[in-house]
This record gives structure tokens, C-alpha cells and sequence, in this order.
């Protein structure tokens, strides 16, 4: 996105905060989320290789901030798949997409995303991976949902030292969240290609902990 438009896109979400999230939530929360996920969205379109028109899904999407700036960066005639597994973020996307035409919510599940086969040109995981209690099942799922040539982004951070491994969570993950390596192991084994790794989310972030990991479906 043009930095001439950004700031002008930026104030649009800002100010059109769905009245059904906002009684959800404080509206300041929301405000920070929309505004983090406009930052992010155009430059993590940019490394998925996403154009206008495309279909993208948002995996763990909470409380669907990212969901509704792809789905106004996508455009009319572009698709979100925005997924949760928990009821209660369920409801938060569907209050933040109310008014969006172009966004489908998905109830995922422990093994799988319910998403439709080669249904989406992207799929992106942020600061949801190091939850997945059957990363193995999951893994092979987002490669039945990717066409041909799709891309995976697995946004997430380390292992912090001395944390808790969440509960269900494979041991090896050394505590709260994950090593890049232990994802590129994992997805590759599903049948991913490795493209690349970004060690800083977002990379014009100095101060981000957060990590990049990007894959591609085989054609």
C-alpha cells in the first residue's frame, strides 16, 4: 500500500469500529489491533505474494483484526476464511465482520481447519502455531486447503526461557512458544517447501520478538 494512502486507511478502520465489538470489548483494544494489523497486513500480502481478487485464510484469527483489513485490502471480489476453535472468539469475529461481505467464519478444530480443499492462494498462522496440540494433522490440513503454488506463513516467537509448555503442546517445544526450526522440521514433513525465514515480525519493527517462517504448497 502506498505510504500517501496509508495513513488515511489507517484512520478509516480506526473510526468504523463495528458498534457489536466495540460492547465486546473496549474500543481503545480494538483500535490497537486494527491499528497493528494495518501495519502488518500489506507487508505479510507482500511476502505471501497476495494480489486484490485472492483468497486468504486467517487461522486463529481471534478477535478478527487481521481478518477485516485483508478483507478490505483484498477487495470485493476477494475471500477471508477467518477460523477460531473457541466459541467466545467466534463471537468477536463475527461482531468485527458484520458488515463485511467477503469474509466467511470457520469453526477450525484440533485437527483441522474445516477449511474447503484448494480453496485459498495464502493462509497465514499468527501467534497460533506453538498452540497446536496435533501439529501434524493440522500441517497436512493447510496443505490440502492451499492451491497448487499456495504460500504459508507461520508467524510466532521463541521459546521463552523458563515458561510453561501449554498443555497438550508437544515437549519439545522447550516452553511457551516455539523454535523456527521445529516448524520448518514439522511443515516440511506435512509436504510444504521451505522458502524462507525472517528471524524479525515485522521486519521494520526493531523491537518485534515475533518471527517469520514462510512456506509454498508444490504445484
Amino acid at each position: 500500500m502506498p505510504c500517501r494512502y496509508r495513513a488515511a486507511y489507517l484512520a478509516c478502520l480506526l473510526f468504523t469500529v463495528p458498534a457489536a465489538l466495540a460492547a465486546q470489548r473496549t474500543a481503545a483494544l480494538v483500535r490497537q489491533e486494527l491499528e497493528q494489523a494495518a501495519r502488518e497486513v500489506p507487508q505479510l500480502a507482500k511476502v505471501m505474494a497476495l494480489e486484490p481478487g485472492d483468497t486468504v485464510a486467517d487461522i486463529g484469527s481471534g478477535g478478527g483484526a487481521m481478518a477485516v483489513v485483508f478483507a478490505k485490502w483484498l477487495g470485493p471480489d476477494g475471500r477471508v476464511y477467518a477460523t477460531d476453535v473457541r466459541e467466545a472468539q467466534l463471537a468477536e469475529i463475527r461482531a468485527a465482520v458484520e458488515n463485511l461481505a467477503n469474509v466467511v467464519v470457520l469453526e477450525g478444530a484440533a485437527r483441522s481447519t474445516n477449511l474447503p480443499n484448494e480453496c485459498c492462494d495464502a493462509i497465514f498462522l499468527r501467534d497460533v502455531y506453538h498452540h497446536l496440540t496435533y501439529p501434524e494433522d493440522i500441517g497436512a490440513s493447510l496443505l490440502a486447503a492451499l492451491k497448487p503454488s499456495g504460500r504459508l506463513a507461520i508467524v510466532d516467537f521463541p521459546p521463552e526461557p523458563g515458561s510453561s509448555i501449554p498443555d497438550g503442546v508437544p515437549e519439545n517445544r522447550g516452553g511457551h512458544g516455539i523454535p523456527a526450526p521445529i516448524i520448518v522440521n514439522e511443515l516440511t514433513q506435512s509436504g510444504f517447501r521451505h522458502v524462507t525465514t525472517l528471524s524479525r515480525w515485522p521486519p521494520d519493527d526493531d523491537r518485534a520478538r515475533l518471527f517469520l517462517v514462510l512456506f509454498e504448497k508444490p504445484s
